[in-house]
């Protein structure tokens, strides 16, 4: 078949009406399993795909941009809903994101994927011109992407193999310093620092480098008992951390996360276990979540303009869909440190 497989060629190839397609295309529920497999079967063979938007696709755009989330193999089926509920960074950068789209005319769709082909399907069959990456993805995820001639916009990433592509991103490792060296200049002296995987995550190596910088300038060292990694930023594991440091009697009076989230889990576990923030604990958080400042007690925190960061990258996809031939570039975002409930001096002996 060499023109577009049609709807009607589905419902002829599963010996099914056009309608049936249709109801087992938008998930209605009138179909037998069994005619659900023949009609996807068929769909596979034909390598249909749903013209959602016709006459954009006629003119060779969508008006559709993506939001690609990365996702690993043990992740569980519903992982991308699971992401944006555990972690509302999300949240607020699809939101700057979305904002802008909605105001040049475009929508956007998001996703999680896992391999460089799952990835190249989703991009074909909803004809997207252009992506955001919001999180860490292999090189062949990269490379796969690349050969697609679509707009690409990173965020957040220091892998060498992406300075190809448009980025967005925070001076991370300002961030880290100017949490470790608020601590630092309230007396804090046994700082932990709480992030994930720095082996697989550049941005919490970043924030490592700056933090490790400000303990090097006070003349202290890197207590690498005090390092704590987790696999996710969720509340659950900041809870599982603190745990951790009250169980094994880690002597420590401060301690710098890379995220809020992260943060608020620790406050939760050591109230649980009738310890105060910031009597017992000093703590600082990334990312400024809109939640932070309504926590008890209210979080110090390196904001970053999260919104914004989202309002950026959709700028920067949108110029480069309307000229392609617009150079790359890499726009740094400031980040600051916010003061609040906390973290408190250390009152000397």
């Amino acid at each position: 078949m060499t023109n577009k497989p049609t709807i009607r060629d589905v419902a002829k190839h599963a010996n099914v009406s056009p309608a049936t397609v249709s109801y087992v295309l938008n998930g209605v529920k009138k179909v037998s399993d069994k005619t659900k497999i023949r009609v996807l079967e068929a769909i596979e063979q034909l390598g249909y795909y749903p013209d959602f938007t016709a006459v954009s696709l006629s003119k060779r755009k969508s008006n559709l941009i993506g939001i690609m989330l990365p996702l690993t193999d043990d992740m569980p089926d519903n992982a991308t809903a699971s992401v944006l509920k555990n972690n509302l960074y999300y949240n607020e950068f699809i939101s700057g994101v979305e904002m802008v789209a909605r105001e040049q005319q475009f929508d956007t769709l998001l996703t999680g994927v896992a391999d460089q082909e799952e990835c190249r399907k989703w991009v074909k069959k909803r004809n997207l011109d252009g992506l955001i990456f919001l999180g860490i993805f292999p090189k062949s995820i990269f490379e796969q992407m690349s050969k697609l001639g679509i707009p690409i916009v990173l965020i957040d990433t220091y892998e060498e193999y992406t300075k190809l592509f448009n980025n967005v991103q925070i001076d991370d490792e300002l961030g880290g310093y100017l949490a470790a060296n608020h601590l630092i200049k309230l007396g804090h002296k046994n700082i932990a620092f709480v992030s994930t995987n720095l082996n697989l995550s550049p941005v919490d190596t970043k924030r490592f480098t700056g933090f490790k910088k400000a303990l090097n300038e006070a003349g202290l060292e890197v207590n690498n008992h005090l390092l704590f990694e987790t696999r996710e930023i969720t509340f659950e594991n900041g809870m599982e951390i603190a745990e951790k440091i009250l169980n094994e009697n880690k002597e420590l009076t401060g301690i710098v996360t890379v995220s809020d989230i992260l943060a608020i889990g620790m406050i939760k576990a050591f109230q649980y276990h009738q310890k105060h923030v910031p009597n017992d604990f000093s703590i600082v958080g990334f990312d400024d979540l809109s939640i932070s400042q309504f926590t008890t007690p209210s979080l110090t925190t390196i904001k970053q303009d999260i919104f914004k960061k989202g309002e950026k990258a959709a700028e920067l996809l949108m110029n480069n869909i309307g000229d392609q031939g617009v150079e790359r570039q890499i726009i740094e975002l400031p980040v600051q440190l916010v003061v609040r409930e906390s973290t408190k001096k250390i009152v000397s002996n």
